[in-house]
């Protein structure tokens, strides 16, 4: 089984019927980028997925809030964030369903001053239920920082949802730090489902 394979996790199932379809054409039309690029790992990859270019646009921001507001009301979350700043307009989004939800996010060093606070945001309870979010996932190296700085803080965490999967062996890394449900809005097959490393290639990304 490939990396792909094995890191593809489902969609969220008691998404609002439309709104994942709404995402998924938002993602194709302004978040695929189709050509050589330089991915954060320093790997070339033939293709790249901004998918702020889509969040930040009003019909995928309302797709998202209406799908991550159902999965954080399905696991029983209260708090929606993750590590800035590809969690934040996935966590603000969350907040414009109208939920009663706290947003947050986590800082990636700690502020040296003022409360020298690691989570921003409204203050959260101890064990408070959060569903820590993630614009995009490769190997989920940021997610799972995430995870792990909200469990320090002494918060529970509900689940874990990105927008986008690039099906790159991410899943697995934050299923295993999470110890908690992950779900992806949508996968790389969706957005571009003819891409060249498709079937096996996913760890280029």
């Amino acid at each position: 089984m490939s990396a792909g394979e094995a890191a593809s996790p489902q969609a969220a199932s008691s998404s609002p019927l439309g709104a994942r379809e709404r995402l998924v054409a938002e993602l194709r039309e302004h978040a695929l980028i189709v050509g050589e690029v330089t991915l954060t790992s320093g790997a070339r990859a033939e293709y790249y997925v901004d998918a702020k270019r889509a969040i930040l646009r009003p019909t995928a921001f309302l797709a998202v809030s209406e799908l991550v507001a159902a999965t954080a009301d399905e696991l029983g979350a209260t708090a929606v964030g993750g590590m800035t700043m590809g969690a934040d307009p996935v966590a603000c989004a969350a907040l414009a369903s109208g939920a009663e939800l706290k947003a947050f996010f986590v800082r990636k060093e700690r502020k040296a001053h003022g409360l020298q606070r690691w989570i921003e945001g409204p203050e959260l309870e101890p064990g408070e239920r959060c569903l820590v979010v993630e614009d995009v996932v490769t190997t989920g190296g940021s997610t799972v920082a995430a995870i792990e700085r909200i469990l320090a803080e002494g918060l529970a965490v509900a689940g874990v949802v990105s927008v986008l999967d690039r099906l790159a062996g991410g899943a697995e890394a934050i299923e295993a730090a999470a110890v908690a449900p992950y779900r992806a809005l949508a996968t790389i097959d969706d957005v571009y489902p003819q891409r060249p490393d498709r079937g096996g290639a996913g760890g280029r990304l």
